[in-house]
């Protein structure tokens, strides 16, 4: 089937059937054989609470689509339906010859990096996947004199906002996570105030570690922020294990997290308290400037 854009109107998160539904069975088809879900979290709440609205989607039926937003590309073909060119049409469709954008390939495939090259984007972030079995003894967190580690309440959100804008001030999406972004996140069913653990000195929060159960046997160190301020102290580390106890207690049998490939002082930290990389856990981010 060739390749159609979606008019806005025509587009319901939660609809039956349709567009929505088609972009769901490509996601399920790809996670169930890649093991990795090709649209991430900003683009799927940015669809579930937004739709269409400043954003373009393409799709091939129920085989692929291509979902445009803020010079950001996702695209994905149902894997029983690759190697017929539905890739190749959705990147002419999404990408063009020319103007800035970005893509990202959740796996590092190379179709994608062959994709990429074609339409003049270069290979210019690789984030990691690592992961910690918790088969694996869990050290004590060590919390510094002074400092208080607990579960978030409702009035440490201006404070976590802030801490998370000064944590991630270079980071091109995490840092931008305002009061919206925030409770939509919060309203999604995997969010546990209980899992989102803020480390408080007095009246300020210094650092926090937002936990997600992700299913019933596997967990994610969500977000880690420390403000800059409060930097060398241990708090990283400290709100790392404490939100790895947490995630314990609620019986998952694996933790992940996302880290990205130059941030050595952060793989470090991870790889001291376990978390492992393998290759196949890279995505890849490729970008066009001009």
């Amino acid at each position: 089937m060739p390749v159609q854009p979606v008019p806005p109107d025509d587009f319901t998160w939660d609809s039956d059937g349709g567009s929505a539904a088609a972009v769901e069975s490509v996601r399920r088809a790809c996670r169930e054989a890649d093991g990795q879900d090709p649209l991430d979290e900003a683009s799927s709440l940015h669809l579930k609470h937004h739709g269409l609205a400043g954003a373009q989607l393409w799709l091939t039926g129920t085989d692929g689509f291509a979902f445009r937003h803020e010079g950001q590309v996702d695209l994905a073909v149902s894997p029983a339906a690759r190697r017929h060119g539905l890739g190749t049409e959705l990147a002419d469709a999404a990408l063009g010859a020319s103007g800035p954008v970005r893509a990202w390939s959740h796996g590092d495939h190379p179709a994608a990096a062959r994709v990429a090259a074609a339409r003049g984007l270069d290979r210019v972030r690789e984030l990691w996947v690592m992961r910690r079995p918790l088969s694996r003894p869990l050290p004590a967190p060590i919390v510094p004199d002074g400092v208080t580690l607990r579960s978030w309440v409702d009035t440490d959100s201006d404070e976590l906002l802030r801490v998370n804008a000064a944590a991630f001030a270079h980071h091109p999406e995490q840092g931008a996570m305002d009061t919206a972004n925030l409770a939509e996140r919060m309203a999604e069913d995997w969010f546990d105030p209980a899992g989102l653990i803020v480390a408080v000195s007095d009246d300020s929060v210094l650092g926090f570690h937002w936990t997600k159960q992700q299913s019933p046997t596997v967990g994610e160190v969500y977000v880690i922020g420390i403000d800059p301020a409060a930097q060398g102290r241990g708090l990283g580390k400290a709100l790392t294990l404490a939100g790895l106890h947490h995630l314990a207690g609620l019986g998952v049998d694996e933790v992940l997290l996302y880290v990205e490939a130059d941030n050595l002082a952060g793989r470090s930290l991870y790889a001291g308290l376990g978390f492992e990389h393998a290759a196949a856990d890279t995505h890849v981010m490729y970008a066009r400037t001009a």
